[in-house]
């Protein structure tokens, strides 16, 4: 099987974003070199938050001055909002990806904002992009991420019909890429079927990316079901670290090493060095000062 797996690198934000350990901006940056090294050429690296509300993302401007830019290599920043985009136009971020919520309770929460307010937000960013990229100068790509499609804290469970609506929303503003993400880690395999195809429904020609945690233990057998559903995106983070602070109870994402390790015995290519992967767990576990939960961090890779 020679089918490519794209895994985006999650664990210098949304990996770090809900652990306790403040990191330095030169030591994220340290994570992303480690992370790059190992393979990774999708990095999400800073997200342009207020440091009142996540102080573990504090300096995302300090960490992308100590990344200049790479060919081959796309460093990410998450925006929640108009202001935060405005932030990541000002670094050498190559790609934006703007986050949203499928749920009203839960954007409330996370920005503010309802449902139909995200969408005129991202519909505002999108316009000013589209004037950005009249103008001398690199604009990075935009992608948007959409929270809470597999349920929400706040709101429950999150209907087949409610994902596609809003996918199909965000596919109208012209956005190339849409993350479907379980940020809570409730879905199920079958369940992320039905959404994929849904979500493939409301937007042939988008790019489709998943993004699961996994809270409940079904996080890679999410992601194998979205293999088979045709995606060839998938986020994870080193160490299985991270999860979300505005999601009561909501643990860490699928764990790259894991991921790469499942992709690859089945024959599929990631273009990430496993052991260098399972290597940068154990140095980011010492660093935030608990071993990273990943299982693949503790038993190594197979065959030795």
């Amino acid at each position: 099987m020679s089918r490519k797996i794209t895994i985006v690198e999650v664990g210098p934000r949304d990996g770090l974003q809900n652990e306790k350990a403040v990191l330095e901006p030169a030591v994220r940056a340290d994570l992303v070199r480690r992370l790059e090294a190992a393979g990774a050429r999708r990095i999400e690296a800073v997200s342009f938050v207020h440091p009142k509300y996540v102080p573990q993302m504090a300096g995302a401007e300090e960490v992308m001055v100590a990344l200049p830019h790479e060919t081959g290599r796309s460093r990410i920043g998450l925006v929640l909002n108009g202001k935060g985009y405005d932030r990541a136009l000002g670094t050498s971020v190559d790609e934006v990806n703007v986050a949203m919520s499928a749920t009203d309770g839960f954007g409330l929460k996370n920005q503010g904002l309802t449902v139909d307010q995200q969408v005129q937000m991202l519909a505002d960013i999108v316009a000013g992009r589209a004037n950005a990229l009249t103008q001398p100068g690199a604009t990075p790509s935009l992608s948007a991420t959409l929270s809470c499609v597999w349920g929400c804290p706040f709101d429950g469970e999150v209907g087949v019909d409610q994902v596609a609506d809003l996918v199909g929303r965000i596919a109208e503003l012209g956005v190339e890429e849409i993350a479907l993400a379980d940020t809570i880690g409730v879905g199920d395999p079958w369940s992320v079927t039905r959404k994929v195809e849904a979500a493939r429904r409301a937007a042939p020609d988008a790019t489709l990316r998943l993004h699961f945690h996994d809270t409940r233990n079904t996080g890679l057998a999410n992601a194998y079901a979205g293999v088979e559903a045709g995606v060839d995106v998938l986020d994870a983070s080193v160490g299985g670290i991270g999860g979300c602070p505005f999601a009561p109870g909501a643990t860490g994402n699928i764990a790259t090493e894991d991921l790469v390790y499942m992709l690859e015995r089945a024959g599929f290519e990631t273009g990430y060095d496993l052991d260098q992967l399972i290597e940068s767990a154990r140095w980011i576990g010492e660093k935030i000062g608990r071993p990273a939960p990943s299982a693949l961090s503790r038993a190594g890779g197979w065959p030795r």
